[in-house]
């Protein structure tokens, strides 16, 4: 179907906008997806962009729904493993096996195959089946020594599988495949490997609570030092106050024995005049 002009960039920045942001903001895109929607409803990529973005968000029967839409639009099989993951996520899952069992699947390309078997195994464990759920999993393109798009992902469904049937040895075989060939970042293989190793992670930014409160005791230590050193350094100066104090009381009493002494001379003087003048009288 096609569009005007301008409403066919409109969509367009909608659909970039959802592919965008479907990792990491699995809402932003279910919002533009629903923009692209009321846009051009009727084009197949919007469908499908909008089941994409619902099934992010866990909203499984609208995943499914506009699934159902775009292949009807298009014809094509690619969407069939993520319509028969969405019968799973709605609790159905005989309806994905028997998805994987049709007709439908011998038409997908090596990579939607792999899809489906992965889809095949999960619902086998939907329903408590594990060693059934092994058995889906092991085909030629988890025996193959060459890495795959796929091949991380197959690995890691294949050791989780075993791990979950209590075949650890197994297990941790096959996690160590898989963090081998997952060179995206893809699962989190390695996490689960280091798990059953025993290896912990520590993150070197956070401190020990220890740590935090060696510091805190040695600010108070130090705090408590610089405030008993200004308490001695008031100590010498109330020191220094009272020498001065004692200085000018001994200043003082030296100044008033000095006018005593002065009286007294003076009046010794007028006495001796005195006794001069009576000698010459007579």
């Amino acid at each position: 179907m096609s569009l005007p002009k301008g409403l066919a960039e409109d969509v367009s920045k909608n659909l970039v906008m959802v592919a965008r942001l479907i990792d990491e903001d699995p809402e932003g895109a279910y919002a533009y997806s629903k923009i692209a929607l009321r846009l051009a409803s009727r084009v197949a990529a919007v469908r499908e962009a909008a089941g994409f973005a619902a099934y992010a968000n866990q909203k499984y029967s609208e995943a499914l729904a506009e699934f159902r839409a775009a292949r009807r639009m298009t014809g094509s099989v690619d969407l069939w493993p993520v319509m028969a993951d969405c019968e799973r996520g709605l609790g159905r899952p005989e309806k994905a096996l028997e998805m994987a069992g049709a007709a439908e699947v011998h038409k997908l390309d090596k990579a939607g195959q792999v899809e489906m078997r992965l889809v095949a195994a999960g619902a086998r464990r939907d329903m408590d089946q594990l060693d059934a759920a092994i058995v889906t999993l092991q085909s030629p393109e988890l025996a193959s020594n060459t890495v795959q798009p796929w091949t991380a992902r197959l690995r890691y469904a294949y050791a989780d599988a075993l791990l979950a049937a209590g075949r650890e040895g197994e297990a941790r075989e096959w996690f160590a495949k898989a963090v081998e060939s997952d060179k995206d970042g893809s699962t989190d293989a390695s996490d689960r490997l280091a798990e059953m190793d025993g290896v912990e992670f520590v993150d070197a930014f956070v401190e020990d609570e220890d740590d935090s409160d060696t510091v805190i005791d040695a600010e108070t230590e130090v705090d408590d030092e610089v405030e008993v050193e200004s308490q001695d350094d008031v100590s010498v100066v109330d020191e220094l106050d009272d020498e001065d104090d004692d200085i000018e009381d001994e200043d003082e009493d030296e100044v008033e024995a000095a006018a005593e002494t002065k009286e007294d001379v003076g009046k010794e003087d007028v006495l001796l005049k005195e006794e001069d003048e009576d000698d010459d009288k007579n």
